[in-house]
């Protein structure tokens, strides 16, 4: 699939991993492998050194749907950054299974599909209909860490 070729034809960057926050344990794996299945823990928006990507809050308030779809857009980018650090190879994933994203949003948005859409659109412009192809949920939430748009979270098949 050369799915590092096709990032770099598209001008996409694989962000630097986020900095554990000072004061918050996280005691779980970003990611863990088990057989031929990798589960991905929720992802932010990540800019390419590692910062959470702007703007913050709620969609439908301080941040619009086209804002959002890019802010789903770079999770993706984060998540693929977490596999490639695991795998060492992104060819390794020979499908993307079930996708599960949370949209943070103001009183009365209900568009979360929309703003997933551009974790999705990601996954199918990089590996096509028949890798690329998942199961998906898109829920909106009062809140998320650190008042980010979007979280994502996903489960993908590998080689062994």
């Amino acid at each position: 699939m050369h799915i590092e070729k096709r990032l770099a034809d598209l001008e996409l960057v694989l962000p630097q991993p986020l900095p554990a926050p000072a004061n918050l344990p996280l005691p779980f794996p970003w990611i863990r492998v088990h057989g031929d299945r990798a589960y991905l823990s929720g992802h932010g928006p990540l800019e390419a050194d590692g910062s959470l990507a702007q703007p913050l809050g709620k969609v439908g308030a301080e941040v619009s749907e086209e804002q959002a779809y890019a802010a789903a857009r770079k999770t993706g980018l984060a998540m693929l950054a977490t596999l490639k650090r695991e795998l060492g190879d992104l060819d390794r994933i020979t499908g993307w299974l079930r996708v599960f994203g949370m949209v943070n949003v103001a009183p009365g948005y209900n568009r979360t599909p929309a703003v997933v859409n551009g974790f999705s659109d990601l996954i199918l412009e990089l590996w096509g209909e028949e890798h690329g192809r998942h199961a998906r949920s898109a829920v909106g939430h009062a809140a998320l860490p650190f008042d980010i748009p979007v979280e994502i979270e996903a489960e993908v098949a590998v080689e062994p």
